[in-house]
């Protein structure tokens, strides 16, 4: 295999990876499962600027989620720019990581983008857990416009890897850990650290 064919399926899982399993405790099937840090870009209602994306559980290891392109999201004139709907490509599959109680990480994220997303579009995104093998996820994730059955305008297949929360904590901004830390409410705290920085 050449070098080229070895990138292109570094995001597949390997002979022996395991169909995924929803975790008993996972939240319910429709439950809109809220931003898991006020500060995330991706999720958090404290970014000013952020994508303020909506995710809810689906069935099986599935999540749906939703959010609006706006004037600071663009990149060409009047489109959203690709590194936007890659992050919301990105958030959407760290989310199914609440499905399986577990902490990850973005490890790869391959994205294809399919048709231009205008400013003022919502992108519908919907992600699901394909396989597992060991500390390893893979997932696959696809954006549509016009509804959750319109045309698609991006996609992505990804590999995210389970981390401890120590991840977070020898490698975050000192500051900003700490102040999550000492959260006192203890369901945002374990929170902060549920999904992939």
């Amino acid at each position: 295999m050449s070098g080229s064919d070895e990138a292109l399926t570094r995001s597949a899982p390997p002979p022996g990876a395991v169909a995924p399993v929803r975790h008993p405790d996972a939240p319910a099937p429709g439950e809109l499962l809220g931003a898991h840090y006020d500060r995330c870009f991706g999720c958090g209602t404290g970014q000013r600027h952020g994508l303020h994306l909506q995710a809810r559980a689906g069935e099986g290891v599935r999540v749906t989620a939703e959010f609006t392109v706006k004037e600071a999201h663009q990149g060409a004139p009047g489109l959203a720019h690709g590194g936007v709907l890659a992050a919301a490509l990105d958030e959407t599959l760290g989310s199914l990581s609440w499905l399986l109680r577990v902490i990850a990480v973005t490890g790869r994220l391959e994205t294809d983008f399919v048709r231009p997303v205008p400013v003022g579009t919502t992108l519908y995104l919907e992600a699901e857990v394909t396989a597992v093998h060991g500390r390893k996820i893979y997932s696959t994730a696809v954006g549509r416009t016009g509804g959750p059955d319109g045309p698609v305008a991006v996609r992505a297949d990804a590999l995210f890897v389970e981390v401890k929360v120590d991840h977070f904590i020898d490698n975050g901004r000192p500051a900003d850990i700490q102040a999550a830390m000492a959260d006192p409410d203890q369901v945002r705290r374990a929170r902060a650290f549920e999904v992939n920085p």
